[in-house]
C-alpha cells in the first residue's frame, strides 16, 4: 500500500477544529449562542492564554543577562555560522571527470 498520500491526525484534527469554529460563528453571527460565556470569562481566557503563550516563548528562548553567558553566545553563534559557511552541496564539488570535460 503506497503511504505517499497519507494524511496525518494533527491535520485531521486541525480541520476538524476549523469546521467547528465556521460552525460556531455561523451560529452566532445568525443569533444562536453555542457557547453560552459573558465577558468577564472571555476577558480571563484571553488573558490567560496571552500570559501562558508569553510565557511558553520567554522559557523557550535563551535569555543571556550575564557577561559570561553574552559571551558564550556569541561563540555559540559564531561556531554556527562557521559550520554553514562549511557546507558546500554537491553542486559545488567538481570531480575528476568534469575536469577532464
Amino acid at each position: 500500500m503506497d503511504n505517499k498520500f497519507k494524511v496525518s491526525p494533527g491535520t485531521i484534527a486541525r480541520t476538524i477544529l476549523l469546521a467547528l469554529a465556521f460552525i460556531n460563528q455561523i451560529l452566532t453571527a445568525t443569533g444562536h449562542s453555542v457557547i453560552d460565556i459573558d465577558d468577564e470569562t472571555v476577558e480571563a481566557l484571553v488573558s490567560s492564554i496571552f500570559t501562558i503563550v508569553i510565557a511558553i516563548v520567554a522559557w523557550w528562548k535563551n535569555n543571556s543577562f550575564t557577561q559570561a553567558a553574552l559571551t558564550g553566545d556569541d561563540v555559540m553563534n559564531r561556531i554556527k555560522d562557521s559550520e554553514n559557511d562549511a557546507i558546500v552541496s554537491d553542486e559545488d564539488i567538481e570531480t575528476e571527470d568534469d575536469e577532464e570535460n
